[in-house]
């Protein structure tokens, strides 16, 4: 992949709830040993709500296959905060294609000192924003049923069609409301 495939237009800063300046941008292959970084700062009950399963670390082949995307049909802006030469990444939001070639599945995880602060929610903002620019009006998630505050926050900014509950895990299809406003710039 060339970096002229790189979607710098996706790059943006925003201030959270708490005061705590972020940087929003595209993810980058050279961001995988980032990721691994990332997994073992999270909780295990955060890691657990993002992969459904307890792993010691995040295996480098899959570091690599989530930092590699195409831009188009698969996507993930990561949320850093701290100095340019080397911030710290404290969020991922993405989607991924799926059987149907009008959905997308979407998942996201925050740090946990972050949780709450609005992060989630413009992680969502801005992947959707994304997709809709890419064609994509139609998304899937799977989130665990004990996981309020991400249902809370798909039920509160998108317009679910769809909810199945099959062995804890909440299938959703949703799209973006028509009420909503997109996600803030700036």
């Amino acid at each position: 992949m060339s970096h002229d495939d790189y979607p710098r237009e996706l790059e943006r800063d925003a201030t959270l709830k708490d005061g705590t300046k972020i940087h929003l941008r595209p993810i980058r292959p050279e961001d995988a040993p980032r990721l691994i970084d990332f997994y073992e700062h999270l909780s295990r009950h955060s890691a657990y709500q993002r992969f459904f399963s307890i792993m010691k670390r995040l295996p480098p082949d899959w570091a690599r296959f989530l930092a590699t995307v195409d831009y188009r049909t698969r996507l993930a802006l990561v949320a850093e905060r701290g100095p340019a030469p080397a911030p710290e990444l404290v969020g991922v939001g993405r989607y991924e294609p799926t059987d149907d070639p009008d959905t997308v599945e979407v998942a996201f995880v925050v740090q946990d000192g972050l949780q709450g602060q609005g992060l989630g929610t413009l992680l969502l903002g801005c992947l959707l924003d994304a997709a809709e620019a890419r064609g994509i009006h139609r998304f899937r998630a799977y989130v665990l049923a004990d996981n309020c505050r991400m249902l809370d926050l798909l039920t509160r900014f998108t317009d679910i069609r769809e909810r199945q509950l099959d062995a804890g895990v909440v299938s959703l299809l949703f799209e973006r409301c028509a009420d909503r406003p997109q996600a803030r710039h700036g």
